[in-house]
């Protein structure tokens, strides 16, 4: 066994515990198709979100882990639910009466809104395909109108026609009473009209492979359930899929849990076995409240995008998957430096330290060299004291800090002066609260001008730091914290703030020296 196959086999980090349930399912032989097959689960009735993206870059951690401690090949399928029939017509698209004309029918038989694909199903692929690829998750896209269409689900699709007893036996019993009395496992496309009816089957053929069912039009009609003339329900779907496709790993979110466990039963009736995986928590809002798309309570994935690099919010997906998180703005700028703290440290920890490093599952077992004394919070603060507003302004600060850095040779740099800057402007600057030092405060800030101006030119963030602390002692401050806080709100207007040595050294003493002096005399 290489060693870092060995190291990866006994890695803690939650990457590497789900990829050895994968180790222990082929562990007495490799799969049968020939490939370990991780999947996620698309529906495309809308735009690709926050958690679209948490979801694929999680499985992708997990897949790059198992990578590591096996040989078998491996697949990720990116699967498109774009067969379901579309229930609502979406706020944000154009010729809303156009498409509303074609409610009930499957997503890749509506003609697109936006009129550049062939229908609204192949337009919100389209996007998927693009976001996915934007990131550059390694993915084979799927579609469920294809894959049923072109007969690959039919010897499934008849599987589950010749246990359609057992399969509602599984099923009835999670339904109310009403629903009871007309739930069919299959939904029949109408002939006449195209849309995917929620009707009771009324007979079953299982030597012809067909159903009958009333059509739209009281007709009874006879179909077979193969060719792509019938869709499942969604969970019998899901355990039809993981039977058909051999998938091995999916992970859900927690409030799925009832479904993987139904589509797990169904999966084994067919005589599959069902995927490993996990569930993760869901995001909450600032207020500790479940985000909801239609309440508009939670962060979105291009607000994130907007403020802080992906790398960041990859981070973030990495941390505590099974806990419950707040997603809100306030948690940015903290999961971009977190991201900069574990980067910087990864290339000198030893290879199992590594393993457990989130930069690791991040960017594949080769995380980038970044800079760990330019953080976020530094820029951010450097951003407010010169009231920047273009990352050129932050580089005039940056390049006299350290000359040898360029936006062409520090690109991450560059881009994350772009994002404090954006930061500064929409975020921090409306927020801002100046408030006037008091009498001790103003004493001490005239004593630190005046140990700022003895200070020699060029003195690095620990000498000012000191002498920072220094000033504080001498007036006082038996708790350091509260001197440091009133240079905060003084100085910069907001309660909390960097390491005033290094902020003080970035931004440079005579420019400190300059913001003293205009807040005494305010």
């Amino acid at each position: 066994m290489i060693p870092e196959q060995e190291l990866a086999l006994q890695a803690k980090a939650w990457p590497f515990e789900e990829a050895r349930k994968l180790v222990a399912r082929f562990a007495k032989a490799p799969p049968a198709k020939g490939y370990v097959l991780f999947e996620t689960g698309y529906g495309p009735s809308g735009l690709p979100h926050i958690g679209t993206f948490g979801e694929v870059a999680r499985t992708t951690m997990v897949r790059q882990a198992f990578q590591r401690m096996s040989d078998l090949p491996t697949r990720l399928f990116a699967f498109s639910d774009d067969m379901d029939g579309l229930r609502k017509v979406p706020d944000n698209i154009p010729n809303r009466d156009m498409v509303a004309q074609h409610l009930g029918k499957p997503l890749t038989q509506v003609p697109d809104p936006f009129g550049t694909h062939d229908s609204f199903g192949a337009h919100n692929n389209a996007r998927l395909r693009t976001f996915l690829d934007s990131f550059g998750f390694e993915y084979e896209f799927q579609s469920s109108t294809d894959w049923y269409k072109s007969g690959r689900f039919d010897e499934a699709l008849l599987k589950v026609l010749q246990h359609y007893d057992e399969i509602m036996a599984v099923m009835l019993p999670t339904l109310g009473a009403e629903r009871q009395q007309s739930y069919s496992p299959f939904l029949p496309v109408s002939p006449t009209t195209g849309r995917v009816l929620q009707v009771p089957v009324l007979e079953r053929n299982t030597d012809a492979g067909t159903i009958v069912f009333e059509d739209e039009d009281g007709t009874k009609v006879e179909v077979p359930v193969t060719g792509g003339h019938v869709k499942l329900q969604w969970k019998p779907d899901w355990g039809m899929r993981w039977y058909a496709l051999g998938v091995d790993y999916e992970m859900a979110g927690k409030d799925l849990i009832p479904s993987v466990e139904l589509a797990g039963k169904i999966a084994r009736i067919l005589g599959g076995t069902p995927p490993e995986g996990f569930n993760y928590e869901l995001f909450l809002d600032d207020k500790g409240q479940k985000i909801s798309k239609s309440k508009g309570n939670g962060l979105t994935l291009e607000e994130w995008l907007a403020y802080a690099p992906p790398e960041s919010l990859a981070l973030y997906m990495w941390q505590k998957p099974r806990a419950a998180k707040r997603l809100f703005f306030d948690v940015i700028p903290r999961a971009v430096d977190e991201y900069i703290t574990f980067t910087s440290k990864f290339a000198k920890e030893e290879p199992a330290k590594q393993l457990e490093n989130p930069a690791w599952s991040i960017h594949n077992g080769a995380p980038p060299a970044v800079r760990a004394d330019l953080s976020f919070g530094l820029l951010l603060n450097l951003a407010g004291a010169a009231n920047a507003e273009s990352t050129e302004v932050m580089w005039g600060f940056i390049s006299r800090y350290a000359p040898e850095a360029t936006p062409e040779n520090s690109p991450f740099l560059d881009r994350l002066a772009g994002y404090a800057v954006r930061y500064y402007q929409d975020r921090v600057k409306p927020e801002k609260t100046y408030r006037a030092p008091t009498d001790a405060e103003r004493a001490a800030l005239t004593d630190l001008l005046a140990a700022l101006d003895a200070l020699p030119a060029g003195s690095k963030a620990d000498v000012i730091q000191n002498e920072v602390f220094e000033v504080g002692k001498r007036h006082g401050f038996t708790e350091l914290r509260a001197w440091f806080q009133a240079l905060y709100e003084v100085l910069l207007g907001q309660t909390t703030g960097p390491r005033m040595g290094s902020f003080i050294e970035l931004y440079g003493i005579e420019e400190t020296k300059a913001l003293i002096r205009e807040k005494l005399a305010a």
